[in-house]
């Protein structure tokens, strides 16, 4: 079997160090705009399997060509989201299943299309979305009746290196990407009303809230995109009154990032200042990316805690499902990396094998096989706990 790999960046690394160890997997083409880059890091870490091709993610018809010059059967797609639609769209017409990590969006208008050429289409399968949504899965299936979801995920310096900063934030992602979701509006449901957030104000401290993680610490936590449509996702009833998805960071990132952005420094219209046109969003990468960079030794710590309560046997119940993990030394792959990126290989490689089938747009929720992939999970080192508990 081939897989054919988007995007050698952080997250794609752990993709393909991950197809790497795949008995199902023969063969792995990554396509990245810098392709001496890429194959040099293959030659340090010494796979076999894997190659590195030069690509253009620019120009759609390139990826389209690259697909139908390398015949796989899956397409991982790890270029940031904006790519997203022409990809996906080149994989429908080259009937390639899909892959990604990137939130459904506009893949909506493919599901005919995909289903009409037999193609599978898998996105929101990374950390966040991704576990989080597996992870409910199996809380969710543990009640007849649920009244509430709220969802809770966190990428962050572990404790022995947040406080070299005065953020306590350090980068294991795109940090163009992490300010871009801070700027998303974001939807929730409490005491069954509809809340919605307009982007830029998820930190204030109406919608914000301090959560305690279990032998982690207090922590920070704001509202993260749109926790609504997921309602019908995880085929919730009219019992629900409570649904959130939400982020954590170390206390004070909530105060400082709401200030920031009222402050207009996450806006993207760009300004001409000394006859240079920047946007403050722009400024604000460029100047705080080399501050906010692990050294060597450090480790990210990555958590992601479901709770589903409601009714079992008419007794109330709440379950909580929760996954830690900390960032390779070894390997050089952060917690972020392995999350991301090796969920999204379980994907690809249950798709490769069989294990799923379904023609058309799919999402992790509702169309996975839940503890099969939380058992994937288990097996690459990440901790996941489960507690069944009587709600009060």
């Amino acid at each position: 079997m081939k897989a054919l790999v988007l995007g050698m960046g952080l997250q794609g690394k752990a993709v393909v160090h991950d197809l790497e160890q795949s008995a199902i997997v023969g063969e792995i083409v990554v396509a990245d705009i810098d392709a001496e880059s890429a194959n040099a890091y293959i030659g340090r870490k010494g796979y076999r399997k894997v190659q590195a091709v030069g690509l253009d993610a620019e120009r759609p018809e390139g990826v389209e060509d690259l697909v139908r010059g390398t015949q796989p059967q899956v397409l991982i797609c790890m270029l940031p989201p904006d790519f997203q639609p022409a990809v996906a769209r080149a994989a429908v017409r080259t009937g390639v299943h899909y892959v990604s990590s990137s939130y459904t969006g506009a893949l909506t208008e493919l599901d005919g299309p995909a289903r009409e050429k037999g193609v599978t289409l898998l996105p929101e399968m990374g950390m966040d979305p991704g576990i989080d949504l597996i992870l409910g899965r199996l809380a969710v299936d543990e009640l007849d009746v649920v009244h509430g979801l709220r969802s809770y995920g966190a990428g962050l310096p572990e404790p022995a290196c947040a406080g070299d900063n005065p953020i306590r934030y350090k980068i294991t992602w795109t940090f163009e990407g992490v300010l871009k979701a801070y700027m998303r509006p974001a939807r929730l449901l409490q005491d069954g009303q509809e809340i919605a957030i307009p982007g830029g104000r998820i930190f204030r401290p109406e919608y914000g809230h301090s959560f305690e993680v279990p032998g982690v610490g207090v922590m920070d936590a704001y509202p993260n995109g749109d926790a609504l449509r997921y309602i019908a996702v995880f085929g919730l009833g009219s019992e629900l009154r409570e649904m959130g998805r939400y982020a954590m960071r170390w206390p004070g990132h909530n105060p400082f990032w709401n200030a920031m952005a009222e402050l207009g420094f996450l806006d993207e219209t760009p300004e001409r200042i000394h006859g240079v046109d920047l946007s403050p969003r722009r400024f604000v990468v460029e100047h705080l990316s080399p501050r906010l960079q692990f050294a060597e030794g450090e480790r990210d710590l990555v958590i992601i805690r479901v709770e589903a309560w409601g009714l079992k046997n008419r007794q109330p119940l709440r379950a909580t499902y929760e996954l830690v993990d900390y960032r390779d030394l070894a390997t050089g792959l952060f917690a972020m990396n392995r999350t991301v990126g090796f969920t999204t290989s379980i994907a690809a490689q249950l798709i490769l094998s069989g294990r799923v089938r379904n023609a058309g747009l799919l999402n992790p929720a509702a169309d996975l096989p839940a503890a099969v992939v939380a058992e994937e999970l288990r097996k690459r080192g990440m901790n996941i706990e489960r507690r069944v508990e009587t709600a009060s």
